[in-house]
């Protein structure tokens, strides 16, 4: 039987195809006998091509990086399963989680503690002790008394936690924008620069220059006093043996010279540049925080920081400029602490594309840009590479996903004239087409206004097709999947419609919103298609009632004279007692 590649095969599983008769297809199965052998709403992930995806990024980090270690942790809040977690982890990668659930799920697939993550900004004791129990690699702190609870938790088990600080560092994104800011209002991280602070000393981060010898090898001085009390012509500082056992406040420095003017007539603007934009950051609460990791360095070790900027972001430039910052923090960092940080975590973000008009990050590219900014500035800067990190998720498991819905009632609305569709053209008309899902099962088009499509999916359908907006059964007028897309005139009652790029946050996100049940995920691959995930059972919902039954209940199963026995019983439990 012959069969045909998806058109807009970006954004549909590498599986997918279409036979003779038009009927979608995963890696040879019609999608009709999925839902006939599965039940419907169904979400299909195809295994491969997760696979293949998870360990191309993990090659593109690898390529963009050859002189230093890259190390990909797979975002377990896009989609995670036991299944889900062997196969990235066989791909090289390692699993972020930040909740017990998402804990339990990546060790009981096998994963050893020194590749997994524990991320969150409200962590509890018990998810700090299993981390540390377990090995974690990596626990990202996320606020200022964290390193406190964590060290005590570290040293109760007698364990010495891995740590990365977690920075808020003024660059959110999203799309082709991004913005740059001092301080960021939200839940996540520690601020790079203090309230208040003028961003506009980070500004040379647009122009890195080589930095002078001078510059690049930044040090570290006494006190702050000392240096107002010292001249260019100061005796050098006091051996380690004449020094006090107990550490002096560090100031900053930026010369090999003991101190630095930065009036002197010989101190390049460039030079001047970076010392103000290292001041402005040794002023932040980042690099206080950094500080105190380091003050328990019995308990725990700190492997680096931390960042992430956004989500669906298209290119590198927003990477680029919070790398730099980042980068920024860890020069620092050095020169007040003599500490060199040994990784830097740029997060995730990595865009894909929902529907054949927008954009998916090619990550070949934009990890080489980003690289080369990377190494840019460290040389400029005297300072080793770092590891570099990344959190991809949705660019894994995404595209690699898709839902299958029956089609239930078709309703054609009149508009008013004047109403046009979403390319500019009249319409007079909006045809809805009602599925067996919805919003319980896909909740970001009504979250966050997400745009998909949808696709006939058990055969060709008319040539001629109609504007239409594919929507739930829930008693919800915001209960959409798809705004617009186009399909076929003869669209009817039990014909399938398959919506791509689900894999990430729809059975993750799911809910029992009006009582609706979990759908199935399942796996299908070149070998088999077989159930991720089991579809919720209407004995799993009322299993988690547990209220007495009622007196119609208690009516079905019982004669009128039990039934006047059973509520007088119950009247007598809860009567009113007279005196105390």
């Amino acid at each position: 039987m012959g069969c045909d590649r998806m058109e807009d095969s970006g954004i549909w599983p590498q599986g997918v195809d279409r036979d003779d008769q038009g009927s979608l297809r995963m890696h040879g199965r019609p999608v009709r006998s999925l839902l006939d052998r599965f039940g419907s709403p169904l979400y299909v992930l195809d295994t491969d091509d997760l696979r293949s995806r998870a360990a191309r990024f993990v090659t593109a980090a690898t390529r963009a990086f050859p002189t230093t270690t890259t190390h990909v942790s797979y975002a377990g809040k896009a989609f995670l399963s036991k299944e889900v977690v062997r196969l990235v982890l066989d791909a090289g990668m390692s699993v972020d989680t930040c909740t017990m659930g998402e804990m339990r799920i990546a060790l009981a697939a096998g994963a050893p503690g020194r590749r997994l993550v524990l991320h969150g900004n409200n962590k509890s004791d018990e998810e700090i002790t299993l981390a540390v129990r377990e090995g974690f690699s990596k626990i990202v702190i996320d606020e200022t008394s964290e390193p406190a609870r964590i060290a005590a938790i570290a040293r109760s088990e007698g364990r010495r936690a891995r740590v990365m600080l977690r920075v808020t560092c003024g660059i959110h994104a999203g799309g082709h924008e991004y913005i740059s800011t001092a301080h960021e209002d939200q839940k996540f991280g520690v601020p790079l620069l203090a309230p208040g602070t003028d961003a506009s000393a980070l500004d040379m981060l647009s122009h890195i220059v080589p930095a002078s010898p001078a510059a690049a090898n930044a040090r570290v001085g006494e006190t702050a006093a000392r240096d107002e009390r010292c001249s260019a012509s100061s005796p050098p500082l006091p051996s380690p043996a004449s020094s006090p056992a107990a550490p002096r406040p560090r100031a900053l420095r930026h010369d090999v010279r003991y101190p630095f003017d930065l009036h002197a007539v010989d101190v390049s603007s460039s030079d001047r540049e970076l010392a103000q934009a290292m001041q402005a950051v040794a002023d932040g609460p980042a690099l206080a925080v950094l500080q105190e990791i380091a003050r328990h360095g019995d308990d725990l070790e700190l492997v680096g920081i931390h960042s992430h900027i956004g989500s669906q972001i298209h290119d590198a430039s927003a990477f680029i400029e919070a790398a730099r910052r980042m980068m920024l923090l860890r020069k620092t960092f050095y020169a007040t602490d003599a500490i060199t940080l040994p990784e830097v975590d740029l997060g995730g973000g990595f865009s894909v594309a929902y529907t054949p008009d927008e954009d998916s990050m090619d990550v070949d590219v934009e990890l080489d840009r980003l690289a080369t900014a990377i190494r840019e500035a460290n040389t400029a800067w005297g300072m080793p590479q770092p590891i570099i990190s990344f959190e991809p998720g949705r660019w894994i498991v995404a595209p690699a996903g898709m839902t299958l819905y029956r089609v239930g009632v078709i309703k054609t609305v009149p508009l008013p004239a004047g109403t046009l569709d979403g390319r500019g053209r009249p319409l007079d008309a909006r045809v809805y087409v009602s599925v067996d899902g919805g919003m319980s099962d896909n909740i970001r088009p009504a979250l966050y206004g997400a745009d998909y499509t949808a696709m006939l999916a058990n055969r060709t359908g008319s040539s001629w097709t109609m504007t239409c907006r594919v929507v739930g059964m829930h008693c919800e007028s915001g209960d959409i999947l798809v705004h617009e897309c186009q399909l076929p005139c003869d669209i009817r009652r039990g014909d399938i419609l398959a919506i791509p790029v689900t894999g990430a946050y729809g059975r993750t996100m799911a809910s029992n919103y009006n009582q609706a049940l979990f759908p199935a995920v399942v796996g299908v691959g070149d070998d088999d298609a077989h159930v991720m995930l089991r579809r919720q059972t209407m004995e799993d919902l009322l299993g988690y009632d547990l209220a007495e039954p009622t007196i119609m209940a208690v009516e079905a199963s019982m004669g009128v004279e039990a039934i006047i026995d059973v509520a007088a019983e119950k009247g007598r439990r809860r009567a009113p007692r007279n005196g105390p």
